[in-house]
């Protein structure tokens, strides 16, 4: 019973399930961004280098022969994902420059001096006695 209950208390402690809901959302902004890439950044670089699809740039090592399929060098999709990685790396490069921006921001606002503790509000009350007692005339 000790296993499952040291796995019940891991399991929801706040930052497996932050890494859970990351790891969705990761996901999820993977095929968006892949979208992003195929669909509207790759068309326009392929028609600026001449009509290539990258997807189908490849070499054939080994034709197909009857029922075996071709060897086939699909160096097209690999420069896709290179392209996906950059402008995903980007995309959190520069969340994480505005999260350390806010925080920087947040850092140097000023804060408000600490109020001072009773014992210092008495020290200063008996301060101002004895030098008000030390500059009467005598």
């Amino acid at each position: 019973m000790g296993v499952i209950s040291e796995f019940k208390a891991f399991a929801v402690k706040g930052n497996v399930v932050d890494m859970a809901v990351g790891i969705i959302i990761g996901a999820a902004f993977g095929k968006i961004v892949s979208s992003f890439v195929g669909d509207v950044v790759m068309p326009p670089i392929g028609l600026l280098i001449g009509g290539v699809d990258f997807a189908d740039l490849a070499v054939t090592l080994k034709a197909a022969q009857g029922d075996v399929p071709a060897v086939v060098l699909a160096y097209g999709k690999f420069i896709q994902s290179v392209i996906d990685f950059l402008i995903v790396a980007f995309a959190i490069f520069m969340g994480v420059k505005a999260i350390n921006r806010l925080k920087r921001e947040e850092a140097v606002a000023p804060s408000l001096p600490p109020t001072p503790s009773k014992e210092e509000v008495l020290l200063g009350e008996i301060r101002d006695l004895l030098k008000a007692q030390n500059d009467k005339p005598q």
